[in-house]
């Protein structure tokens, strides 16, 4: 290998501007801090850009997991199918309402569940699948929702929002998918309900939030299903802050004992700012993933295809999978590009690997492709911060250590 300067190059830095700096100042001097103006123009202009009719912002894709499946009336007697590839918020949201996880093994060589096995997980008892569009791509839900008809005798529904569907319902944990596309639909118009993150790390930040959108084809009474968001993410209270403000306007009531996990104006504030310059961070994504898969193409390594002649991810994360290497080799790797200034991630390990899914019973034998995938990946770092030619400082590293 060519000798090449040391960099540190980091995983997955924000990309904040002075034009975020200065919005979040406007916020702070504005007195108006929490919950109002800002907050309501961010879902206004994500429900634009999205293609639907309604956002609800709130402070992570966890609540707004959550809070879909307890207004969806899911719980305790219900099973809700996801992933065993998947960060632990995907599965841990159908424990907190009470539901049943199941969890589907990955199809073999596929960060995607394996559909067939989808099919066999659906019982009488289903209420909801939640697919992971991992790394940005958006999962196959033609397929999924061939399933589900499929399996549409089955399916028992408990309240009126329920019925409205009469089948399983297909709730997206789109964190890594912000602004990706297939078959001719945005990401948050293909899943019946879509969860986006706007976590630190992810392509959109504001700082810690999330936001919940739903399609607009299955008569959802929308002003009413977001008034529901309102009162469930600030603890069943009939008048949120900004309208208790109004002169003589403080009595509200408790409709519900409900739950806190509103958004901010001041996180608001940068989101409506990244927002502005999201189309530009998407096509510098898209460069970079152009330049690894060029750089990358000689090598015994399979990446996970970003762009395709029917989608486009958003190009959230860069998954490799070193062919014919074990997990201890893999640690190694990513061990050795720390040492030359290189972060690394993987993505992901299987929930039954960890204690709290092998105290519900899980067991990572029965998951074979999962772990298989899990083995031998390797996150480079995906940021619009990189430049051309810190790519090529990873790949040329990455090169020497692999081979």
């Amino acid at each position: 290998m060519k000798n090449i300067e040391f960099r540190n190059i980091p995983f997955s830095p924000p990309d904040i501007s002075d034009e975020e700096i200065e919005e979040v100042v406007k916020s702070l001097k504005s007195g108006w801090i929490t919950t109002g103006p800002r907050t309501k123009e961010f879902e206004k202009r994500i429900a634009e850009f999205v293609g639907v009719n309604k956002a609800v912002c709130l402070n992570s894709a966890t609540a707004s997991m959550e809070l879909t499946l307890r207004i969806l009336g899911v719980g305790p007697g219900d099973e809700v199918i996801t992933s065993a590839y998947t960060y632990t918020a995907s599965a841990s949201v159908i424990e907190h309402v009470g539901a049943k996880i199941v969890l589907v093994d990955t199809a073999p060589n596929s960060f995607e569940m394996d559909y067939s096995k989808l099919s066999n997980a659906i019982t009488d008892r289903t209420k909801a699948i939640i697919p992971v569009d991992i790394g940005g791509k958006m999962c196959d839900y033609d397929t999924i929702y061939e399933i589900i008809n499929s399996k549409k005798e089955l399916y028992k529904s408990n309240n009126d929002l329920q019925k409205l569907f009469n089948r399983i319902v297909v709730l997206a944990d789109a964190a890594h998918a912000f602004g990706a596309q297939s078959n001719g639909l945005n990401c948050g118009q293909a899943a019946d309900f879509t969860c986006f993150s706007f976590h630190a790390v992810k392509n959109l930040t504001t700082a810690e939030g999330g936001a919940v959108v739903w399609r607009n084809d299955r008569g959802i009474d929308d002003n009413r299903l977001y008034n529901q968001f309102m009162l469930y993410s600030l603890h069943g209270q009939s008048k949120d802050a900004l309208a208790k403000t109004q002169k003589g306007s403080w009595e509200y009531d408790i409709l519900y004992p409900a739950y806190k996990c509103n958004m901010t104006d001041i996180s608001a504030s940068i989101g409506l700012i990244q927002l502005a310059r999201y189309n530009d961070l998407l096509k510098r994504r898209k460069q970079i993933i152009e330049l690894y898969d060029s750089y990358l193409s000689s090598l015994n390594v399979q990446v996970l295809e970003h762009h395709g002649e029917n989608y486009s991810s958003s190009g959230h994360l860069y998954l490799t999978r070193i062919h014919g290497i074990s997990e201890k080799k893999r640690n190694e790797i990513i061990s050795r590009m720390a040492e030359v200034g290189i972060a690394c991630n993987v993505h992901y390990k299987p929930l039954p690997m960890f204690t709290a899914y092998r105290n519900l019973g899980f067991d990572i034998n029965d998951y074979p492709n999962a772990y298989n995938q899990y083995i031998n990946e390797v996150t480079l770092p995906l940021h619009t911060q990189l430049s051309d030619e810190e790519v090529l400082y990873v790949v040329e590293n990455f090169k020497n250590i692999i081979t």
